[in-house]
């Protein structure tokens, strides 16, 4: 790797701190500040101090975006086109299941430039010690190498064994008293305060939550459940409208119809309306917690005086997931939701809630997929702006980013995919950058482009592929490829030659679970 120097204009301006969060399968509208009821006054203060896009996407589930918001590249580029040791005994290569060793990342891009570079939370890129996090230019970590995990000790069952790490050596949380999002963010407070001032720094503080098994603190748990018992639709009609009100979808637009497969809520007992309202307490419960968590990094920027010269992203992995997880043999029944020793999801009711406007879940193609909350909030920029950007955004342009603010230069022989969208930051929101690059989704055989104001995707499930008009469609409800045979071609030719050249070609189908 070439030696990254800073600019001109970086040697009179100290170049400033950057953290990017990343959450795990939450929702678009769950947070305040993006329609939700869930209490994260946080969040909505990083809003107020910054942007809001309400156009970006993600890679629609955990692996692939983590290894395309550290390397600016898809994930098939950097050898995350599916899962973590997905599908077994894979080549080397676009589905090898780990990041590859000489990929280079915003931690290793910053390093060069004086940066010293910190991870806390999940790493879900490589079980193996050769794939940990200070293999790629971090300098401390703490965290979960796995993925989900219970939030109150470690998973120990042979096949699903989690591995918590505290730089490169095995670490074990304590019997009683541990809470996984609680560790993280209080290991984050300790870098900042251990930090050496003089110094910029890098902070990736990927959280678990609210991934599931759903699990919560009781006194968090308790702020919620009567609030669930309102039921999913009167929560999902309100949030659409918050939404509208706040200027993030178009007041002229209706609610989408919700999935057949969900109940009335009035249809159920009571006892069915208060296991339901639990789950949901419990999803809230876990995101309010985070929150807390995102308020004290805050604080510790504040106290150091470091606050107004720190970059904060906030971002979600994938939307979030309808999965039924009580399956996997690790629930005990007789245990309350949300408790140590249950293991279980909050289920398609809440999920379909949680990605309000937008259809489809975790690992679609659809925005319920691919479209995730994004905060950007740079006070010495944009301090009290509190504004909405409308340009299109994705994960892979999280490391451009970093580097232009930086004002340092990628390696010579790194081409990042993404774009550098600190200009929407200089200009105060105004700016549309172009052109309009199209961007692209593979996972597992659900399949998107999007280039300006269409879309192209395919799901697992379908047979052939669908095509929306964004700007009078952005619900993703009227297929349009029967009507436009040309722009049909346009798109899928754009794709062809994306795929061709990151090498994402669809898995077999045996490993298409």
């Amino acid at each position: 790797m070439s030696t990254c120097s800073p600019s001109a204009e970086n040697k009179s301006n100290p170049s400033p701190n950057i953290i990017y969060i990343l959450a795990d399968d939450m929702g678009y509208s769950d947070i305040g500040c993006f329609g939700g009821e869930i209490e994260t006054p946080n969040l909505d203060q990083l809003a107020r101090d910054g942007i809001r896009f309400n156009r970006f996407y993600n890679a629609s589930r955990c692996c692939p975006t983590r290894a395309a918001l550290l390397t600016g590249q898809y994930p098939h580029q950097a050898g995350m086109g599916c899962m973590v040791d997905w599908p077994p005994n894979a080549e080397p290569g676009p589905y090898q299941g780990y990041l590859s060793e000489d990929q280079v990342t915003i931690a290793s891009a910053l390093k060069p430039a004086g940066y010293q570079n910190y991870m806390v939370g999940k790493w879900h890129l490589g079980e193996a010690p050769e794939y940990w996090p200070l293999q790629y230019g971090f300098d401390r970590y703490f965290g979960l190498i796995s993925g989900a995990s219970s939030y109150f000790e470690l998973i120990k069952q042979q096949k699903r064994e989690r591995k918590m790490v505290n730089g490169n050596t095995r670490w074990e949380p304590p019997a009683e008293g541990f809470y996984m999002t609680t560790a993280f963010s209080d290991t984050a407070v300790s870098y900042i305060r251990q930090h050496n001032p003089e110094v910029p720094f890098f902070l990736y503080l990927a959280y678990t939550a609210p991934h599931w098994p759903i699990h919560a603190l009781e006194e968090d748990v308790k702020i919620f459940e009567e609030r669930y018992l309102a039921g999913w639709d009167e929560i999902a009609r309100d949030r659409f409208a918050k939404m509208q009100s706040q200027g993030l979808i178009e007041k002229g637009l209706s609610l989408p119809q919700k999935p057949g497969s969900i109940p009335d809520w009035d249809t159920l007992s009571k006892t069915e309306q208060q296991e339901w309202a639990r789950r949901m307490a419990v999803y809230a419960a876990m995101i309010y917690r985070m929150d807390i968590g995102i308020g004290q990094v805050m604080q510790a920027l504040k106290d150091k005086g470091l606050y107004e010269n720190t970059v904060i992203v906030f971002v979600s992995d994938n939307g979030a997931t309808d999965a039924n997880i009580s399956r996997r043999g690790l629930n005990d029944p007789d245990v309350p939701i949300g408790q140590r020793g249950s293991y279980t999801s909050y289920l398609e009711p809440w999920a379909w809630v949680s990605n309000i406007p937008y259809q489809q879940y975790k690992k679609s193609s659809y925005w319920g997929g691919m479209r995730t909350p994004c905060i950007i909030s740079y006070p010495d920029l944009t301090k009290g702006l509190h504004a909405i950007s409308r340009q299109e955004g994705h994960v892979i342009d999280l490391l451009p980013t970093a580097i232009s603010l930086a004002g340092i230069s990628a390696p010579e022989q790194y081409q990042p995919e993404g774009i550098d969208l600190s200009p929407v930051l200089k200009s105060q929101a105004d700016t549309l950058l172009s052109p309009q690059r199209p961007l692209f989704l593979e996972h597992m055989g659900n399949k998107a482009v999007i280039a300006e104001d269409w879309k192209l995707l395919k799901t697992t499930w379908s047979e052939g592929w669908a095509l929306y008009h964004l700007a009078t469609d952005p619900f993703e409800k009227n297929d349009l490829s029967s009507e436009k045979p040309e722009k049909y071609q346009e798109l899928m030719s754009l794709y062809t030659e994306w795929e061709a050249r990151t090498h994402s070609f669809t898995l077999p189908e045996k490993y298409l679970e």
